[in-house]
């Protein structure tokens, strides 16, 4: 089959337009082009030159592709990755500017993103009624509120109830308002509106109802501002504790989710399978079971995690997961972590392998004042940064995204 195809081949290119009838070359016999002394049919010579090239190259391609097409290599992961299909190919898209960065962060801190889609990213950036740009959120870890000032603070993690009143206080004077778990999911996964200086405040571990009422009911009351209680769902938890969360959930001021059942036993890569799912289906189904409902979100216990870890929570319906590296605040599609192990902070465990969904860093309250300014410029930096490519972005979406996502409502 191949030498006569061969053949066909060089009785075409020798040929030319004379059509070799009688010099012993043979074409395929599936659309082959006759022609008789009488020219009933009128053809053009070129288009039979081209239709006898065709049907020899249609012969040949099968044996081209088993004999010289290279083994299939991954494709390179791009920033902007472009759809095939296009409102008009013959537009040339501009190139996207890179991802906003912040020297107010740690050199090895470096954004990264989780939604693949350039499309839809740029399709949730600038629709009518989503989160202006730069908006940042300010994420703060708290263990322990003791009363008075400085000097009865005996623990690293802890902190006085004047300092607490201090951290709302600026927080507030800066412009921050605090959110819940559900306007942070919906944010961080398709820019749902949420002020432009949002703080998520996270109590982490079990607590009575006296300590949410001394140092977040005054904030709720004053502000509307609620607080996350990382709840450790142990088995020890008595009906007492149990009911007093119950009532200050449902007061609304105090949003329960999820710190494992053992919680003094981190979850990781090296954790039984048993365990994994103990930790986090346990933690479902006592929430659901004293709270009346779900928790979407897993505080890590520990600031631990992995691979294997995040991927029960996903399998189990977790949205997002945080750690208790300070690495800086977070913004749509903006997460900052670090791909390995600093030995300048040993404490922090590399998060950048991972879904930045599921690693969100969170400060120390001990601190969090000294960042609150730090994280108001980065803000406002990147909304400077995100207004000045607003054209580009545009630009690129009319080209390469409307035809495939629609039209960006609103503009």
């Amino acid at each position: 089959m191949r030498k006569k195809t061969f053949h066909n081949l060089i009785c075409l290119i020798t040929g030319g337009l004379i059509l070799a009838l009688g010099s012993g070359c043979n074409f395929p016999k599936n659309g082959e082009i006759i022609l008789t002394g009488t020219p009933a049919i009128q053809m053009d010579a070129t288009q039979i030159f081209e239709g006898m090239l065709a049907s020899a190259q249609a012969e040949l391609q099968p044996e081209i592709i088993a004999s010289e097409t290279p083994a299939p290599v991954a494709a390179e992961e791009t920033e902007t990755p472009i759809p095939t299909a296009t409102k008009d190919p013959n537009r040339t898209p501009p190139q996207l500017p890179a991802n906003f960065q912040s020297d107010l962060l740690n050199k090895r801190d470096i954004p990264h993103t989780y939604i693949s889609d350039t499309c839809e990213f740029l399709k949730n950036r600038w629709s009518a009624g989503k989160a202006e740009p730069g908006t940042v959120v300010m994420v703060i870890m708290y263990h322990s509120i003791v009363n008075g000032d400085d000097s009865a603070v005996t623990l690293d993690n802890q902190i006085s109830s004047e300092k607490q009143k201090q951290i709302i206080s600026d927080l507030y004077n800066q412009g921050f308002e605090a959110i819940d778990m559900t306007q942070f999911i919906n944010f961080m996964k398709t820019n749902e509106l949420i002020p432009p200086r949002s703080v998520l405040l996270i109590s982490d571990d079990r607590h009575f109802e006296e300590y949410f009422a001394n140092y977040f009911l005054p904030a709720y009351q004053d502000y509307g501002w609620k607080v996350v209680n990382a709840w450790i769902s142990a088995d020890g938890t008595t009906q007492d504790l149990w009911d007093q969360n119950a009532r200050i959930e449902a007061a609304g001021y105090v949003d329960h989710q999820a710190h494992g059942v053992v919680h003094n036993e981190n979850m990781s890569d090296a954790s039984p399978e048993e365990y994994l799912y103990s930790e986090l289906q346990g933690s479902i189904d006592r929430i659901q079971q004293y709270f009346g409902k779900t928790p979407k979100a897993i505080i890590w216990p520990g600031g631990s995690f992995g691979y294997r870890p995040i991927a029960v929570a996903k399998e189990l319906g977790y949205e997002v997961g945080f750690t208790v590296n300070p690495r800086g605040p977070v913004m749509y599609n903006w997460v900052p972590l670090d791909d390995e192990a600093d030995p300048g902070r040993p404490s922090y465990l590399p998060d950048g392998m991972h879904d930045p969904l599921f690693v969100i860093p969170r400060y120390w309250s001990p601190d969090a004042t000294e960042h609150i300014d730090t994280v108001r410029q980065i803000g406002k930096a990147a909304k400077e940064s995100i207004l000045a490519n607003r054209e580009i972005e545009l630009e690129y979406y009319d080209i390469v995204c409307s035809s495939v996502t629609g039209e960006i409502p609103g503009l």
